[in-house]
């Protein structure tokens, strides 16, 4: 059985609730799903409330750092709710620069303190931006638990994220034909920090390329993932499960 360590569910075109049932006939018994604004935390929170094998998260992503000012106090508040199980996705993407250098940085310090402050895990997404996720994260006082979200990187990020006592979360991407530095750093990662996600409805894997994504393609990505660490297919859906488990608290059906 499988964990979606990150999904968004109230994304997916065809609603929650159909997607949630063809991920449970696939055997993904838990499902994390990310708020990456106000609204978008609101419905991951809402929809955690109806199923008790999601939980939610409240962040502001960083094409929307901009709207700190204006959506922050809600959101911290938000993020006390008994459905929200960490902080994030917070962090930098300066591929597409939605907002400001400075707005990004600004919201991501303040979602790790609010993470440090109320111990919960952070999810960081980072594109394009390394070097500035490892030095605001070297800077500030983290959270016990960091997660970065569909990590990109090869063997080098991924031996520096490591070093922070990170887990990585493994997405589509690393199904894709020219990801061959991506599955280097899959095949290195310790067991007891190894996630995998869908990142619902973007990244769809092979063999499920061009169409939406959802929680159901889960077991396409844990195959690419065991495919790189030669190993069973199993072994990654059992230690995955269990650090998802350990880090959200899930509670499958």
């Amino acid at each position: 059985m499988w964990v979606d360590s990150h999904c968004h569910l109230p994304f997916l075109t065809g609603g929650a609730e159909a997607a949630l049932e063809r991920a449970r006939a696939a055997e993904v018994t838990g499902m994390v799903s990310v708020g990456t604004d106000l609204r978008s935390s609101r419905d991951a929170i809402e929809v955690a409330r109806r199923h008790r094998d999601v939980r939610a998260t409240v962040g502001l992503h960083p094409h929307d750092a901009s709207r700190f000012d204006d959506e922050w106090d809600e959101l911290r508040g938000l993020a006390c709710e008994a459905e929200v199980v960490a902080v994030g996705e917070c962090g930098f993407d300066l591929y597409y620069n939605h907002s400001p250098l400075d707005a990004q940085e600004h919201a991501f310090r303040e979602q790790i303190r609010l993470a440090r402050t109320i111990e919960l895990p952070l999810v960081v997404h980072t594109r394009d931006a390394w070097d500035d996720t490892f030095r605001v994260l070297g800077a500030e006082a983290r959270p016990d638990t960091v997660v970065f979200h569909c990590f990109t990187g090869g063997p080098d990020e991924a031996r520096r994220a490591l070093a922070l006592g990170a887990l990585l979360s493994f997405s589509g991407i690393v199904s894709f034909k020219n990801a061959d530095a991506l599955r280097a750093a899959a095949a290195l990662v310790p067991t007891d920090r190894l996630l995998v996600e869908t990142d619902a409805p973007y990244l769809a894997p092979v063999p499920y390329r061009g169409r939406e994504n959802e929680p159901a393609y889960l077991p396409a990505v844990g195959a690419a993932v065991a495919a790189a660490r030669g190993v069973e297919v199993e072994a990654v859906a059992t230690a995955s499960r269990a650090n998802a488990e350990r880090v959200f608290g899930l509670i499958g059906k």
